[in-house]
C-alpha cells in the first residue's frame, strides 16, 4: 500500500468516527430532556384513563 491509500483510509475512518461521536453527543443531550418530559408528564398521564384494557388486547399467532 502507498502512503496516499493509507491516508485516504485514515481519513475515511476518522470521518466515520466523527459521525458516530456526533450521534452519541446528540443522544447524550436529548436523554435528560426526555427524562424531564417523562417526569413532568407522569402526574398528568396517571390521571388519564387507559385507552385499552388488558381484555382489549388480542394476540394473533404469526404462522411465519
Amino acid at each position: 500500500m502507498t502512503i496516499e491509500v493509507d491516508l485516504k483510509e485514515i481519513k475515511y475512518l476518522l470521518s466515520s468516527l466523527n459521525e458516530k461521536i456526533d450521534v452519541l453527543l446528540e443522544a447524550k443531550d436529548s436523554l435528560p430532556l426526555m427524562a424531564l418530559a417523562e417526569k413532568s408528564l407522569k402526574d398528568f398521564l396517571e390521571d388519564e384513563p387507559d385507552l385499552y384494557s388488558v381484555q382489549d388486547i388480542k394476540v394473533k399467532d404469526n404462522p411465519n
